[in-house]
């Protein structure tokens, strides 16, 4: 009778055991589910969108938005090429995508130029189609963390020909980006640039065009975001460092700035 129940409590563990290990394979299936199809978080390591996105950023992607290509999933295995279910990105769109020179770095820009867009920058002023977009000066802000510098900066609000609207940061004239050449985006691909227009890697330099197949997704939500280069599983200097007012905000949300210089005139002439 004793060993019957010895191996009626073995047999117990060793189902306990096995089913355990069926429902942690069912969960690591379905998140990777939810990440190759719905949404994948991301963290914002660098400056180069700020101040729309901060260094200790951390975001959820939507994955769906524009359909889904070899990079959408995990490894990117060459089973296919192109895009099925595409959708286009549109102009303002802040979208990761993966780098063409080395597929294996993803990148965070915005969207500027679509598929046979002529694309400028003159004198700091965006083109497109020889048309300058509308920008406004809202006055100069001086917050390293923001920022990444310890002294004033012009804030800039620009608006797409399409409605979308949001903060630049103009840190200083530097004629290889803010006075370009004419750039043609060829079909298939789309034109890159960061929000911090003076310190950003983008397609006016080394990135250069991006396939529509390189898309992985929409910037969407901002569920998370800490500061002073501490890391989010650093709980004990959430209290300190956490940034509570951009937690669970959307990424096409303009914040407010902490402005210190209002512009006397915001209205700024393209010309």
């Amino acid at each position: 009778m004793m060993i019957q129940k010895e191996k009626m409590y073995k047999n117990k563990e060793k189902n306990g055991i096995l089913e355990f290990v069926f429902v942690l394979i069912q969960a690591l299936l379905l998140a990777a589910l939810i990440r190759t199809l719905f949404f994948q978080p991301f963290s914002i390591p660098s400056g180069s969108m700020r101040p729309t996105l901060l260094v200790g950023d951390y975001l959820f992607v939507s994955k769906y938005a524009y359909g889904y290509s070899r990079f959408s999933m995990p490894f990117s295995p060459p089973l296919f090429s192109g895009r099925i279910w595409a959708s286009q990105p549109q102009r303002g769109d802040v979208v990761v995508f993966r780098l063409p020179s080395d597929p294996d770095i993803d990148y965070i820009k915005r969207v500027v130029g679509l598929p046979g867009d002529r694309i400028q920058v003159r004198q700091s002023v965006l083109y497109i189609n020889d048309e300058p977009v509308l920008r406004h000066f809202m006055g100069k802000i001086e917050n390293a963390d923001i920022t990444e510098v310890n002294y004033p900066v012009d804030v800039y609000r620009e608006i797409m020909p399409n409605g979308v609207s949001y903060d630049t940061l103009d840190l200083a004239f530097i004629p290889q980006v803010d006075d370009t050449k004419v750039f043609e985006v060829p079909s298939g691909h789309y034109f890159m640039m960061g929000d911090n227009r003076d310190n950003s890697d983008d397609s006016r330099l080394d990135v250069g065009y991006v396939p529509e197949e390189n898309l992985i997704g929409r910037a969407s939500v901002i569920f998370f975001s800490i500061s002073n280069g501490s890391s989010a599983w650093q709980i004990w200097r959430w209290p300190f460092d956490v940034r509570w007012n951009r937690l669970f905000s959307f990424v096409n949300t303009v914040h407010d700035l902490p402005i210190i210089k209002q512009g006397i005139n915001n209205e700024v002439s393209n010309d």
